[in-house]
């Protein structure tokens, strides 16, 4: 399964600048319940279009690579992801890979 090419959900949760094709702010949580925001442009989370005028939260999705899957020590099956694959993505903080539960990732 590593290095297989997912699709993270995500929440977009504001609009941030008009250049085209605009961009916006998304967020996730890891597998610890700590909140990522992203930003990036529109169409890397979503094929609709997105405005300042449009209203948020909105669901989307960002494509990710699995690095790994396992099961925690809670039980909970969580994967590894990178966001440098395929599109050389970071979080806010700088991060560009994280632990989140599976069921966040579909094909």
């Amino acid at each position: 399964m590593s290095g297989k090419i997912q699709n993270l959900s995500v929440r977009i949760v504001r609009y941030v600048d008009d250049s085209q094709p605009g961009w916006v702010a998304c967020e996730f949580e890891d597998a610890e319940g700590l909140r990522h925001t992203v930003i990036d442009k529109v169409p890397v989370f979503t094929v609709d279009t997105l405005g300042a005028d449009s209203t948020y939260p909105k669901l989307g999705h960002m494509p990710c690579e699995i690095l790994g899957r396992w099961r925690d020590a809670n039980g909970r099956d969580v994967a590894r992801i990178s966001l440098s694959n395929p599109l050389d993505s970071k979080s806010e903080e700088g991060l560009s890979e994280f632990v989140v539960l599976a069921d966040q990732l579909a094909d």
